[in-house]
């Protein structure tokens, strides 16, 4: 496997590209809508949601964790889970000036 050389990027470059690589999966893309529509749940919720494995659910569930897509809260012994707004605002920011800079540029295609 290559080196990335995440050093020669900037710090919001990697954080972004940190988001989307943990939305590059159907089964994340799946739990943040379910996030989305429950609001809030713990991890045994999703396994009865999606045709998946609570280990397997535990390990999506920490990469969008990990990349600030979504939050948990421990309640006794399970973890609710939600998302995170800043998280969500942070992409939304990123693609609303990736959006405004492209509709700037004159057509070169």
């Amino acid at each position: 496997m290559g080196v990335t050389k995440t050093e020669h990027f900037t710090e919001a470059q990697n954080a972004t590209a940190l988001q989307l690589k943990a939305l590059a999966h159907p089964a994340r893309v799946a739990i943040m809508e379910y996030l989305c529509e429950v609001n809030s749940c713990i991890c045994g919720d999703i396994v009865n949601e999606l045709p998946l494995s609570q280990p397997t659910i535990s390990q999506h569930l920490k990469e969008l964790k990990n990349a600030g897509l979504i939050k948990g809260t421990v309640e006794g012994t399970a973890i609710c889970y939600c998302i995170d707004e800043n998280g969500i605002a942070q992409l939304q920011s990123y693609f609303n000036q990736f959006a405004t800079r492209l509709h700037d540029k004159k057509q070169c295609c």
